[in-house]
């Protein structure tokens, strides 16, 4: 399969990118001149260097299937407004225009479990179909990015499935992240301060996200006109504090752990817990 990627300079696009090449795809990926992996990708991924603006029916030319991952403000909290908007939905939204008009008709859009925003707090395990109410620039915008690509795929009856991602983690992470940080710490000696630990995720490593989504692209019947929502990760919840004693174990650390040395960030959502309708199992 000939799969278009944006976004596989980044954390989960990276390793999409390897993941469907070592499956023997062929992956033509979008990127800023300039920019780099994060992980090393295989020289076998074809760059097409421009923005995603600049993108055109031409690049997506003989395409099968188009995988979405660029997001601006994932790490960067200084990420403004306008910028969020102007990538997470207008410069999406661009690419799902050329891609259409080259005759692309499946879709794969990576989420993220932050458009749900404090209706987390309410489930168990958090339905694809929950309200969102997401905080934020970036969490937002990617609402918004969200609207606008399902009623696009509506609109011109293309196959669509939008996958909300709830906390992974890997080689390649930005290094403010939990579990780069938490290592960078663990392997330095350093002791580690971080909040009470008591929020509830359900982490995936990143290499089972990276096969669920190209699982969904090659195997997933995706209906035209019919765009489906569903939830990625791993299913198995766990305090972040468990979570931090696990990997904490595994690495032999010396320092300590200094769970309450940070407060909870102001609106920290408590639970973040998927409800699964799609269901990858490692080999």
């Amino acid at each position: 399969m000939r799969i278009l990627v944006t976004g596989a300079t980044g954390f989960i696009g990276s390793h999409f990118a390897n993941t469907a090449i070592a499956a023997g795809h062929e992956v033509i990926a979008v990127c800023r001149r300039g920019s780099r992996p994060r992980v090393p990708v295989s020289d076998r991924v074809r760059w097409v260097e421009k923005p995603l603006a600049d993108v055109v029916s031409a690049d997506c030319e003989g395409i099968e299937t188009l995988a979405s991952f660029s997001s601006q403000g994932v790490s960067a909290p200084e990420t403004t407004w306008m910028d969020a908007y102007r990538h997470n939905v207008l410069d999406q939204l661009s690419v799902l225009q050329a891609a259409a008009d080259a005759k692309v008709r499946r879709f794969v859009i990576c989420g993220t479990c932050l458009e749900y925003g404090a209706t987390a707090e309410q489930f168990e395990r958090t339905p694809a179909s929950a309200a969102l109410r997401p905080v934020g620039a970036y969490a937002s915008s990617k609402a918004a990015g969200f609207m606008a690509a399902h009623s696009f795929a509506r609109d011109r009856a293309v196959g669509m499935a939008y996958l909300r991602l709830f906390h992974s983690f890997g080689e390649g992470q930005h290094p403010d992240s939990f579990w780069p940080s938490l290592r960078a710490a663990a392997l330095s000696g350093a002791d580690y301060r971080m909040t009470p630990g008591q929020q509830v995720r359900a982490f995936t490593a990143v290499a089972d996200v990276a096969r669920t989504f190209l699982d969904v692209c090659i195997n997933h019947p995706l209906p035209p006109g019919l765009p489906e929502v569903h939830n990625v990760g791993s299913g198995q919840p766990a305090t972040l504090l468990a979570f931090a004693e696990r990997w904490w174990r595994e690495w032999g650390a010396r320092g300590r752990l200094l769970p309450g040395a940070l407060p909870y960030r102001k609106g920290e959502v408590m639970r973040f817990v998927p409800e699964l309708t799609l269901r990858y199992t490692p080999a």
